[in-house]
């Protein structure tokens, strides 16, 4: 793909295609890391994230010393096996 870099106010940008994009399955509004690697600029995604929520984040908010316990869902009700 060739475009060109424009002038969007004060910055400049790139303009990328929905194509290539779906291509590194990348949306809009992804946070992605530009980084110049061998002369080349490299964007890659930040962090692939589904729904929005990051298991490693969410674990570590987790207090230290927290038990589980185990929790009384009732008798069958189908036939699933207890």
């Amino acid at each position: 793909m060739i475009t060109k870099v424009q002038k969007w106010g004060n910055s400049q940008g790139v303009r990328l295609s929905k194509a290539l994009l779906s291509d590194v399955e990348i949306d809009v509004g992804d946070a992605v890391d530009v980084a110049v690697r061998d002369g080349a600029l490299v964007v890659t995604p930040v962090c692939r994230i589904r729904g929005g929520h990051n298991l490693e984040q969410l674990v570590s908010r987790i207090p230290k010393g927290y038990k589980p316990e185990d929790l009384d869902w009732g008798p069958p009700v189908g036939r699933e096996v207890w």
